[in-house]
């Protein structure tokens, strides 16, 4: 994260993309931290679902970004991430909205962990694009940390969801549309560790070069 590098205005559309990106799951977290204690379930999932479903669609433009290089993000792995959770906020919260596990704890442990880590990729992202000294480095440790236990969570609670859909989905639809969650569920599976080592592999990469960072400011210092 040292060195020159181009930056943007932070007016510029990429990095307000980012910026409203980071507010709108700064506003699902208020509601798990304020609403959630107050209103219970199912009454929060059914007043939060609908802004879940558009702030989470607002993901379709980081693989339009892909698609058009104005990322370097890989089309085939951003693509399959935002898939994946429009499968749920789409096909779960909008399609069958009487999913059980929808108005049990799973619902919250998503939202916690997919709020948390947006707030923090997005925030990420913005400092990285619109400051030349990048992002701070408490932002950086939990964009390569907080991982470790929010992706896990995250799927998990992803998983679970879908996994309740199922008797719902051929109730409603029939019976390929349970075959398709099922698909769904099995496409997980290879997707998984790929990211995850995928996460682990840069994490080594940022905390070696932290440190080298931190080594070379001791040095200069003395």
């Amino acid at each position: 994260m040292s060195g020159k590098k181009n930056t943007v205005s932070p007016f510029s559309p990429l990095a307000l993309y980012n910026l409203v990106s980071a507010a709108g799951w700064g506003y699902i977290f208020y509601t798990v931290v304020v609403w959630y204690p107050r209103l219970g379930q199912p009454d929060f999932y059914l007043k939060t679902k609908d802004i879940v479903t558009l702030v989470q669609c607002g993901a379709i433009i980081e693989i339009l970004n892909s698609a058009l290089g104005i990322v370097r993000s890989p089309i085939v792995t951003t693509a399959a991430q935002v898939l994946s959770r429009l499968l749920v906020v789409i096909g779960i919260f909008q399609l069958l909205p009487g999913t059980p596990a929808t108005e049990s704890l799973v619902y919250i442990t998503l939202l916690s962990a997919w709020s948390i880590t947006e707030i923090v990729r997005y925030s990420f992202y913005f400092f990285t694009l619109a400051f030349k000294s990048g992002p701070p480095t408490i932002l950086l440790l939990l964009r390569y940390n907080l991982f470790w236990v929010l992706y896990p969570t995250g799927v998990a609670s992803e998983l679970t969801l879908i996994y309740s859909a199922l008797p719902l989905a051929e109730l409603k639809y029939s019976v390929y549309a349970k075959y398709g969650l099922i698909v769904s569920i099995i496409a997980y599976l290879p997707g998984l560790p790929m990211l995850f080592s995928h996460m682990v592999a840069q994490r080594s990469k940022v905390m070696k070069s932290l440190r080298a960072g931190n080594k070379d400011q001791k040095k200069k210092s003395n």
